[in-house]
């Protein structure tokens, strides 16, 4: 294998462009795969984690790996393009071994892993060599180094505890804080089952239900079974309350009551009502929080109201006009104002002077085929909910639909038609 340089440092390399010997790019690198050998052995570089177009990430092994520098990675033969799952004692190194904590063998105290070293040898074999690291203990003044200074050491003179052991997540959390809900998710549902806990306690709140609502339902149990229970009712709250009842359904009747009883009531009493429906009705799949405004709002009002950041662009297509109360199950269902009519009109106007009654409600007990008809016969992004006496009681919007339409593990789909060539990872 002919590289240059030998050695390269992987938090250098992230984001790099990995090609093909035809100077076809094949994607970005986003991690790379280490195996581990034993506390005395520096662990072996088997391959990297590149992303290609699709957001999918797949294994190049290091031994087609043919060129690496400061611009670009070049690799040759066929490549594998399901995803990359981890396997036995593969670790990943920006997704497990940064911001891991380890002791120095010299006595000096303790150091948290900012980097890491890769060299190939005359076998044309990668192993972990160096490690950058920043000192993380005011012990290390006793031999005159400055708590936080920073500096290079050999894999081996670095003890790195058991693997048991917590390691730190905020390293990650911080160099993935503009990542899109559904693409942090993506690189969770990848990790090990450790990680993933890990990571989700150096979470918001707040992010932490974004994240959760783009995961499979394994992996959404086993992160919110492993957070604290007062945690676990903080961050249901925090869901949208169709994905809430949806992750509490698949957990044990007596781990769902309990969480329920440490929620607010008021979010509570949202989910509980979800939880009565049959599954693949309208009201199993509603969220119960659309917006919702009395015939007497103005254009004004009602685009203050989409405007706010936390609504979806399903949900801000839509203005559901009705008699108050207006949180659900409201009085009576009007009909509905879209987005497209607010712009037409002078921000004086009222509401129901423009309500479009035209568009009947289905009602909750609707079947999902249904309502995936009617959303596709009038391109509608969403469509009003209402029980058996015309009250609202939530709307269905169209990614709602299609979570339900399509497979279970639609997110971790491993091939694309025709593509999948070349060895697997392992």
């Amino acid at each position: 294998m002919s590289t240059n340089p030998t050695r390269v440092f992987v938090a250098r390399l992230l984001g790099l462009d990995v090609f093909d010997p035809l100077g076809d790019r094949l994607g970005r690198l986003r991690d790379a795969v280490v195996l581990d050998l034993g506390p005395n052995t520096a662990p072996q570089a088997v391959g990297l984690v590149v992303e290609v177009p699709g957001k999918r990430r797949v294994f190049v092994p290091m031994t087609r790996v043919t060129s690496i520098d400061s611009t670009q990675i070049i690799c040759t033969g066929l490549v594998n393009l399901r995803r990359f799952e981890q396997r036995g004692a593969e670790m990943l190194v920006v997704g497990e071994l940064f911001d891991r904590r380890v002791t120095l063998r010299d006595g000096s105290g303790e150091a948290v892993i900012e980097d890491i070293a890769i060299e190939v040898d005359r076998a044309g074999d990668w192993h972990v060599s160096q490690v950058f690291i920043r000192r993380g203990s005011s012990s290390s003044a006793l031999r005159g180094l400055r708590r936080g200074e920073r500096l290079i050491v050999d894999w081996l003179d670095a003890y790195h505890g058991d693997a048991a052991e917590p390691q730190g997540a905020s390293q990650f959390v911080a160099q993935h804080e503009d990542l899109k809900p559904a693409d942090f998710a993506d690189a969770l549902h990848e990790m090990s089952d450790k990680r993933r806990t890990e990571i989700a306690g150096a979470l918001q709140d707040d992010r932490l239900a974004d994240i959760l609502q783009e995961l499979p339902d394994d992996d959404q149990v086993q992160i919110l079974s492993s957070l604290h229970r007062e945690r676990a009712a903080d961050v249901l709250e925090e869901m949208d309350p169709d994905d809430a009842a949806d992750l509490l359904n698949e957990l044990p009747e007596a781990q769902k009551e309990d969480l329920l009883a440490l929620m607010e009531p008021e979010d509570a009493e949202d989910v509980r009502r979800l939880l009565q429906y049959e599954e693949d009705t309208a009201g199993s799949m509603m969220t119960t929080v659309p917006v919702i405004l009395p015939p007497e709002a103005t254009v004004a009002e009602a685009l203050a109201h989409v405007r706010r950041e936390e609504l979806t662009p399903a949900l801000a297509s839509s203005i559901f006009v009705c008699r108050p109360p207006l949180e659900t199950p409201t009085g009576r269902y009007l009909g509905v104002v879209h987005i497209q009519q607010l712009l037409r009109f002078p921000p004086p106007e009222q509401l129901g002077n423009i309500v479009d009654t035209d568009l009947e409600p289905v009602g909750d007990q609707a079947n999902i085929s249904e309502v995936a008809r009617i959303l596709a016969t009038y391109n509608l992004n969403s469509i009003p909910v209402v029980n058996a006496e015309g009250r609202l009681v939530g709307a269905v919007t169209v990614d709602d639909v299609l979570d339900h339409l399509l497979p279970d593990d639609w997110r971790a789909a491993n091939d694309y038609p025709g593509l999948t060539k070349g060895a697997t990872n392992g």
